[in-house]
């Protein structure tokens, strides 16, 4: 009789340990570990952020809008747990490669101003740490942010009915924003195949489309000079090419997003106009305007 309590015993602890110890996150995307070249480092961690001008031809209320898209690359310390720009390199501190991407152009009368910042860290296996989004145009503003916890912890704020205040919890999985960053790192870091991935932020909210993460197919190949990343959502009708140079620092050259709208084709494209680097946080004087004319942003 003892025995067959002990038995009994010993199985429920097995069963106890073994359930303790199930992973959990098994669906959870693993990415590959990031070895940064020499090349990188020379060019990214020279005190300098990388700014580069586009000329915009985008996609808006079934017409194409003439304007500006820049996107500013530059290596930061973050503190992992705060999810801000630190002050200061410390021990609670990570490097991180932050992009800040934005458009400008005009819907008829009223303009629109796009940001979007990704804080993807330059050490482990880790997701972006952070991502934020805002859109502003006469009609209102809109907010969206994702910080990376134990899951993606998103809040949005509309002022579209039915939008208005939203926190959600997603699983980690790609991220369309991260992609901008991981290919200037290392192009071998961007997921292939089918994968899951949430759209980026612009695009969510641009299309009033439900924040959660959609099958999509991603893939390579070459056009001409440059290397095409491509990234197709057949639930969303909506493609995206990113055109880029094969060798490192992997400048992107142009992108274009391509999205059917009731049998309608409708694109957006941004191709490049110019480049510098420079410590622009210390060209904040009016003698410094004349760099806005070498990106032709005037």
């Amino acid at each position: 009789m003892r025995s067959n309590y002990y038995l009994l015993f010993s199985g429920i602890i097995l069963l106890v340990l073994l359930s303790g110890c199930r992973d959990t996150s098994s669906d959870e995307v693993v990415l590959p570990e990031r070895n940064l070249s020499e090349e990188f480092k020379s060019y990214w961690f020279n005190g300098e952020a990388e700014i580069t001008s586009y000329k915009l031809d985008q996609s808006r209320y079934g017409e194409s809008r003439e304007g500006t898209a820049v996107l500013i690359y530059v290596t930061e310390e973050f503190l992992r747990k705060a999810q801000v720009k630190a002050n200061a390199k410390s021990d609670k501190t990570i490097p991180i490669l932050k992009l800040n991407s934005t458009k400008k152009f005009n819907t008829g009368i009223y303009p629109y101003s796009i940001m979007q910042s990704t804080f993807y860290p330059l050490e482990g296996k880790s997701h972006a740490l952070k991502i934020s989004a805002s859109i502003q145009e006469w009609c209102g503003h809109v907010y969206m942010q994702l910080n990376n916890r134990d899951v993606f912890k998103i809040n949005s704020h509309s002022y579209f009915e039915g939008e208005a205040d939203q926190d959600l919890e997603l699983s980690k999985t790609h991220l369309e924003n991260e992609v901008w960053t991981q290919l200037r790192i290392n192009p071998e870091l961007l997921p292939t195949g089918d994968i899951s991935m949430i759209p980026s932020f612009e695009y969510l909210r641009l299309a009033h489309q439900e924040i959660k993460a959609y099958n999509a197919l991603a893939e390579f190949y070459q056009d001409g000079d440059w290397s095409v990343y491509k990234i197709s959502y057949p639930e969303l009708k909506r493609n995206l090419k990113i055109y880029y140079s094969n060798i490192a620092p992997f400048k992107i050259e142009k992108w274009q997003e391509e999205i059917e709208v009731n049998g309608k084709l409708y694109t957006t494209t941004a191709t490049k106009m110019n480049e510098i680097k420079s410590d622009y946080w210390n060209k904040n004087s009016n003698k410094d305007l004349h760099l806005r004319e070498q990106l032709n942003l005037n």
